[in-house]
């Protein structure tokens, strides 16, 4: 449990320095350079992701609660939701009309569906965690950029290849699930 909960605490650490302390931030780019920051933050994303992968597969599952059988295609809905916010991040889209942070977002979606469907310790440290974490960033994002201008819808036929997007990424979760975390999509 530890190797997942420091990787957790690593993500969230990197991840706050530019929202929370952007002078830090500047700091690392004039010790690094751009390529040097975003390859040094990468690499540090990566390690935590690591760590918080066999830190899950490593964490004995002992119960915290029971999840309600009838909330699973609740969650299975708030899951195909998360990964269509989820691809919405990178591209053109009318979601990002109404959601300013749809990465963001989908990781709040994402983590209280699976704490819908899984009431075990290492479920609840994770996915507890990385919901606070996004809506933190969400926080500290907001009150480092000020109002929020809205873009432009985009083309029709821009937001039917994010749709297209969205399902690749929804594709590929399913297949990998099983290998990522151990436990089959059912």
């Amino acid at each position: 449990m530890a190797m997942l909960i420091a990787g957790i605490l690593l993500w969230s650490l990197v991840h706050f320095i530019p929202s929370v302390t952007p002078h830090l931030k500047t700091r690392w780019l004039d010790l690094c350079g751009s390529k040097g920051y975003w390859a040094t933050f990468s690499i540090i994303v990566l390690l935590s992701l690591v760590m918080i992968v066999f830190g899950w597969r490593h964490t004995m599952p002992s119960s915290v609660y029971m999840p309600l059988p009838a909330l699973k295609h609740l969650a299975m809905l708030l899951m195909v939701i998360a990964i269509m916010l989820f691809g919405a991040a990178k591209h053109q889209t009318r979601i990002k009309r109404f959601v300013r942070h749809p990465q963001l977002a989908s990781v709040v979606v994402w983590g209280i569906a699976h704490l819908m469907l899984n009431g075990d310790i290492r479920s609840v440290i994770l996915f507890s965690s990385m919901t606070i974490w996004a809506l933190l960033e969400i926080y500290f994002i907001n009150r480092r950029e000020g109002e929020w201008i809205k873009p432009q819808a985009p083309s029709w036929l821009q937001e039917l290849k994010g749709l297209a997007i969205s399902a690749v990424i929804l594709i590929v979760v399913v297949l990998l699930h099983t290998y990522i975390a151990g436990v089959a999509i059912h």
